[in-house]
């Protein structure tokens, strides 16, 4: 009988360990020491224990990692992580260090562990560089994957511009970006200003990783997450499937006219390495070139743009647009995603309790983040922020860099009451049209767009 155990158990041991050279899984993390990788940036203490690799959170110190030695481009990464309550913390991956850049700092993506009240583990994070490209505030169910207080298991998949994530089983992140194809992998001590986190811990094992036969590897896609796509003037297989077209194709000026003319305007706006710019003419508005709207009309629809400030900048993007409305000086007519530099341009403190500031509905309602305590999620000037717009009859959404920060009813009594009330109450209808053109503003200022996109409902 003991023999028959003991070749049971030694034909059990074999087959594991055949499905598992078949897989072609490696650990990236040997459970015993630190050999093959080297600690960057802050000085948080790493020890193994237990097979564990833990991080301890050391007050005063910047973020700390603890990188591979060894470059990855296309993988599959599982490790299992427990981060005490209160610590923020992540794992880069494709992430960079040159000493020519930022002196060294670490850079590039990074898959979120904390364990705050928003709850956007698991969601993507660009270190020190595009900040938060995927969190998961159009993600509830992957809002709830991640469980404080215990083991948590992680899946990352980075194959292409491809990069999906999974906690326990339930897909986090649907992100498409293409800024970085290789890089290490690091585990992140985030750094603390708070004394009372001083000493907390967090601990990873299991880490393994593969990197060959990723595509017949890869997990299934939930229908419920969505895409996000930061590729440059193209769309996505998915994209494409869902009803998605680029409303402006980055080379030409197709479909696109001066707001007060019948042609595109042949001064004021530049088209130049897939990025399309209004020039600064001092910051006259619509003096230069002029708006430049749409030839299409649209009703029921969703649009992203992505653009990018410069200092002081004004600029906007309006929708719901009749452009027989205002024949004279100043902007075309229609609701408006403001588009400012909030704090250089004196604008941001005029109308009413902020509501002319990045993201606002123009004049009517501020911008603000109801889902946290950490503000709009602006990424800054000269750097490229997201704009989306949904319009679903008269139920209106602002997003800010995926970040609901404006709704409202276009033909409720409180929206109405908020018009008479503001600049445009001299416009019969305004805001309530059933259909108009969308525009981009010339304000004076030097804004640049790209990754225009819409489907309609």
């Amino acid at each position: 009988m003991k023999k028959v155990k003991i070749e049971f158990l030694l034909l059990l041991l074999i087959s594991c360990y055949s499905v598992s050279a078949q897989e072609n899984w490696e650990f990236l993390f040997n459970g015993k020491d630190l050999t093959n990788f080297q600690q960057l940036n802050g000085e948080a203490d790493y020890k193994v224990v237990n097979q564990e690799l833990i991080g301890t959170s050391k007050i005063g110190v910047p973020n700390s990692f603890m990188a591979t030695k060894k470059t990855y481009g296309d993988f599959i990464l599982e490790f299992d992580v427990f981060v005490e309550n209160g610590l923020n913390s992540g794992v880069q991956f494709r992430s960079l260090s040159n000493p020519d850049i930022m002196d060294g700092r670490v850079h590039g993506y990074q898959c979120e562990i904390e364990t705050s009240a928003r709850k956007w583990a698991g969601g993507v994070y660009d270190e020190a560089r595009n900040g938060w490209l995927y969190p998961l505030t159009r993600n509830p169910k992957g809002q709830n994957a991640f469980k404080p207080g215990e083991w948590n298991h992680y899946r990352i998949e980075a194959v292409g511009s491809s990069i999906r994530t999974w906690i326990n089983g339930i897909q986090c992140a649907n992100l498409v970006d293409d800024t970085t194809a290789e890089g290490f992998i690091a585990f992140q001590v985030h750094s603390i200003h708070d004394n009372t986190l001083e000493g907390k811990i967090v601990k990873w094992k299991n880490i393994k990783i593969k990197t060959t036969d990723l595509e017949s590897s890869r997990k299934q896609v939930d229908n419920e997450v969505p895409e996000i796509s930061y590729l440059k003037n193209q769309l996505t297989a998915d994209e494409t499937r869902k009803g998605w077209r680029l409303l402006w194709d980055g080379k030409t000026t197709d479909g696109w006219r001066g707001a007060k003319l019948d042609k595109f305007p042949e001064k004021g706006w530049e088209i130049k390495d897939g990025i399309l710019s209004v020039l600064s003419s001092g910051g006259a508005e619509s003096r230069n070139g002029g708006d430049i709207v749409t030839t299409n009309v649209f009703s029921n629809f969703e649009l992203c743009v992505d653009f990018k400030l410069t200092e002081g900048a004004n600029s906007g993007i309006k929708y719901f647009v009749d452009s027989e409305l205002n024949k004279g000086e100043g902007s075309a007519i229609g609701l408006e995603f403001q588009i400012l530099d909030d704090e250089k341009h004196p604008d941001a403190k005029k109308g009413k309790n902020g509501n002319r500031t990045v993201g606002s509905l123009y004049d009517l309602i501020r911008a603000e983040n109801n889902e946290s305590s950490r503000g709009k999620n602006f990424k800054g000037i000269n750097n490229w922020n997201n704009a989306r717009i949904v319009v679903k009859d008269g139920h209106v959404e602002h997003w800010l860099n995926q970040v609901k920060v404006v709704e409202f009813d276009r033909f409720s009594q409180v929206f109405r009451a908020l018009v008479e009330h503001s600049k445009y109450e001299k416009w019969g209808n305004f805001g309530q049209l059933p259909n108009g053109l969308i525009l981009l503003q010339d304000h004076g200022d030097k804004v640049s767009f790209k990754n225009i996109k819409i489907r309609e409902f």
